[in-house]
């Protein structure tokens, strides 16, 4: 495993999956300073022993926060696990998560539901000790304060974080992947999305100042002004074609929704540039990324 430098206190680790194109997919990312360390999501429990194992390399003795930015199996999965190593981490959650982890057997059936042999491929659940998850509005790391922002969209239990100039968001802004110069930007939206808390959300985050984006899926980015207006012009532009095609059936709809918005959709416009393998995993999530936006037009259609 290839652990990512970004600065002195900055470091990326990447969650690689033994499935094809399931690498620069899901990351961990640990910030340390004046002695405290902070892990944003620790990933799927399937990851959790490559993750320890880079914890080992970085000389990591200790973990005082883990921060979830949401319960999701990819982000969240392997917190029981990995409280089990490092007992003295308190983990920090949205209140609507909380439950959910402490007794994950919901969690879990909703999970194999949405993702089928995915959410196997994450791995299970362990349940997480109660005094060990909590919800704090700010919190002190070193000289540094991390504050928590509440941002559903992607899901209602979402949260972001700030620590200094960089932005922990997430899904809130879509799957990011590094391609130089070029950016490959695509919105996430699974069943439970909501389109007025996306938007709400990134008028939310748009307004901090911040030097730099993480992202859950995946890496970093330091142009801030175009992820915020690549997932803008996304956002508006995925309302319009899905909802023009919303009256057809699957696949047909993913397949008529693909072929519209790859020639015009700023955030798709390098998706032929993607190695096959990641095109091929993009194609997938794609189409349940269009599902999941199909069902929040209807459901706020119904509510007008």
């Amino acid at each position: 495993m290839t652990i990512k430098r970004i600065s002195d206190s900055l470091n990326l680790i990447p969650l690689n999956l033994p499935r094809e194109g399931f690498h620069h997919f899901i990351c961990t990312w640990i910030y340390s300073r004046d002695d405290a360390v902070v892990l944003v999501d620790p990933g799927p429990r399937s990851t959790i022993p490559a993750l320890l194992k880079a914890l080992e390399e970085m000389n990591v003795g200790h973990i005082d926060y883990v921060l979830l930015t949401h319960i999701h199996l990819d982000h969240a999965g392997g917190l029981g696990l990995l409280l089990k190593h490092y007992p003295d981490a308190k983990a920090i959650c949205h209140r609507k998560g909380i439950p959910h982890l402490v007794e994950p057997s919901k969690l879990w059936k909703a999970s194999k539901k949405v993702l089928g042999d995915i959410a196997d491929l994450y791995g299970g659940l362990d349940h997480v000790p109660a005094a060990n998850i909590d919800f704090m509005p700010n919190i002190l790391v070193g000289s540094n304060t991390v504050t928590v922002y509440e941002t559903p969209g992607h899901a209602p239990h979402h949260l972001s974080y700030k620590i200094g100039d960089m932005l922990f968001a997430g899904e809130a802004l879509g799957i990011f992947y590094p391609m130089g110069k070029d950016t490959y930007l695509r919105i996430a939206s699974p069943p439970g999305f909501d389109i007025r808390d996306h938007k709400k959300s990134l008028g939310l985050l748009k307004n901090l100042d911040i030097a730099a984006l993480c992202f859950g899926h995946y890496g970093i980015s330091y142009e801030i002004e175009k992820i915020f207006e690549l997932t803008s012009a996304q956002t508006e532009l995925w309302s319009t074609v899905i909802g023009q095609y919303s009256y057809l059936e699957s696949p047909l709809f993913e397949e008529k929704v693909l072929d519209e918005l790859l020639p015009v959709d700023p955030g798709l416009s390098c998706f032929h540039q993607l190695p096959d393998d990641i095109k091929k995993r993009e194609i997938y999530f794609l189409g349940n990324s269009f599902k999941g936006f199909k069902v929040a037009i209807e459901r706020e259609e119904y509510s007008l």
